[in-house]
């Protein structure tokens, strides 16, 4: 029997990528290309969406090449991307949101703090609906951002025919059908996707009143036409499938099944939370969160019923699992703090070099220093050598559970000396910086009913053991890595696979495709109780940032 192909398309910050993914989750080619990104002034971050289509036609064509796969065999096309949003005029041609007005440039990218002062200003209604969003909405979520555009981009609101979430526009470049996604919507739109709907084409519905308290009425009044009419469950089939033009853009097959789009880190949801440890079949979705790390980290739970958690995202309903109800926290930077403290150093040119002298990465070159280091004091754990360096991990301000964007970075302990040795313990503390971070909003979910034990974790911080090893030892939970390393490919192939008939559901989509590999648990003892000490440092330091901006107030006074 001809075995049964899926292709997963993931857009993150940087890339697009795309893999190709059997019946069993096993990956038979993967690629992925570069996409552009501009900054044209502090908190701004835009892209293009023809950029981005160029990009994910590239990564199609060139997996399917190297997989060796005949375009016939893949039965069906899933998509995931970050949380920008996407602005296209009534023939579908990008509008610019760039200060300058770069045509291109159409999409505000997530992590755009343009709309922090819009968001302040609809946390100050205190809307019902903002309930669902850990009761404070992110300059990141895209109302804020609508809201910005219609008071500083009036001709750009008046010529925009459609806004889109990134991975609702891939679906509907792909087929030509307005399908949003229920994801997309409830996450990042305030969708009420758990209450009945008015049209028979949606689930769920929007609320009025929400619009026309923030100052965005005119999409009331339009009858969502801009932001979506149609709202359905991820991985339901949209149309008739690929269209000739998306088709010969891929290079696939005209109507190819395409499914309900996700968000990227949501992809890794379904990439990850189907997995069950060798001898470990008791664990529950309660005991379970998926850490999905890249740029910023995202961290997924489910429940049977809604958690109203202050500061995670939040609850949603089937946005990531039909019928379940999601909870999400999450770090605004994480890859990127590491990779600034980095590369921000005049050692990185020389780590740089050496790194592709011997065929490594600098992450390995520190790893090596660092173990090198405890050595010599004599150290079990190299996590130990940060006794009097910390690091406060909001350079870019605080997703969750803090939910203030506004908040900085600090870092405790520094010397006057500038060797690859003191990189590589800044580089240390910045991990465990993040580590704790994870670790405050496990135990924020624990609090509130969930009973997390185990962190399933795909991204780029899991090729690096450090990382794994920090984030086990501080959180005190044990790491459950894929098999599949590329776990939010496979989440978004697992959409293609449903999309396509083969699955009947999510569930069953996850159990066949997920596989467990490496478990790493954590440190205890002497680990254990530094860990706890640090933690304590952790919040001490989040307070005397505040009174830091405090005591600035009054001198403004």
């Amino acid at each position: 029997m001809k075995k049964k192909y899926f292709l997963g398309i993931d857009v993150g910050t940087g890339s697009a990528r795309a893999g190709i993914f059997d019946e069993n989750g096993n990956m038979a080619g993967q690629a992925n290309h570069p996409i552009k990104m501009w900054r044209p002034q502090n908190d701004f971050v835009q892209q293009s969406s023809e950029d981005i289509w160029k990009a994910c036609s590239a990564s199609a064509k060139e997996a399917v090449k190297k997989g060796g796969i005949n375009p016939e065999d893949i039965k069906g096309i899933g998509f995931d991307a970050t949380c920008s949003l996407v602005v296209l005029d009534e023939v579908n041609q990008p509008v610019s949101v760039s200060p300058d007005g770069s045509q291109e440039q159409n999409i505000v990218v997530w992590m755009d703090h343009r709309a922090k002062k819009e968001a302040e200003e609809i946390n100050k209604t205190g809307h019902k609906v903002l309930d669902y969003v850990g009761g404070i909405i992110s300059p990141e979520m895209e109302t804020p951002k609508l809201l910005w555009l219609k008071r500083h981009m009036p001709d750009a609101w008046k010529k925009a025919a459609l806004f889109f979430d990134l991975p609702d526009y891939l679906v509907y470049r792909a087929t030509g059908e307005d399908v949003r996604s229920a994801c997309t919507t409830t996450c990042k739109w305030t969708y009420l996707c758990h209450e009945e709907s008015e049209s028979e084409a949606s689930i769920g519905r929007w609320d009025d009143s929400y619009f026309r308290e923030i100052g965005l009425g005119d999409l009331a009044d339009e009858g969502y036409k801009r932001i979506g009419q149609k709202v359905r469950p991820v991985g339901e089939t949209v149309g008739r499938g690929l269209t000739s033009d998306a088709a010969r853009d891929l290079g696939l097959l005209p109507g190819t099944a395409v499914g309900v789009s996700i968000i990227d880190a949501h992809a890794g949801g379904l990439g990850l939370l189907g997995m069950n440890p060798a001898g470990d079949n008791s664990s529950k979705f309660d005991e379970k969160i998926a850490l999905i790390g890249g740029t910023s980290s995202c961290h997924m739970a489910v429940s049977e019923e809604p958690r109203f958690i202050s500061g995670v995202w939040g609850p949603y309903f089937s946005a990531m699992l039909p019928g379940l109800w999601l909870n999400e926290g999450g770090q605004s930077a994480t890859g990127a703090l590491i990779d600034h403290v980095i590369f921000s150093s005049n050692h990185a040119e020389e780590l740089k070099r050496q790194a592709e002298k011997e065929n490594s990465t600098i992450y390995h070159l520190l790893n090596v220093r660092l173990n090198r280091m405890a050595n010599e004091r004599n150290l079990d754990d190299p996590g130990m050598l940060t006794g009097n360096l910390h690091t406060l991990p909001y350079f870019h301000g605080n997703r969750s559970p803090r939910a203030n964007p506004s908040l900085n970075g600090m870092v405790s302990g520094l010397k006057l000396s500038n060797t690859i040795d003191d990189l590589a313990l800044l580089y240390l503390s910045a991990i465990q910086g993040v580590a704790y971070g994870t670790r405050h909003i496990i135990e924020t979910m624990n609090e509130n009913g969930y009973s997390i034990r185990q962190i399933m974790a795909t991204g780029g911080g899991t090729k690096n053991e450090l990382f794994l090893q920090e984030h086990a030892n501080i959180t005190g939970c044990t790491l459950v890595l894929p098999k599949e390393q590329e776990a939010v490919l496979l989440g978004s192939a697992v959409l293609g696979a449903v999309a396509s008939g083969i699955y009947s559901d999510i569930f069953n989509a996850m159990g066949a495709m997920n596989q467990s590999g490496r478990v790493i648990e954590p440190k205890h003892g002497e680990t254990e109780r530094y860990h706890r000490q640090k933690y304590r440092v952790f919040h001490k330091m989040y307070e005397d940032e505040r009174s830091y901006t405090e005591l600035m107030k009054k001198s403004e006074e």
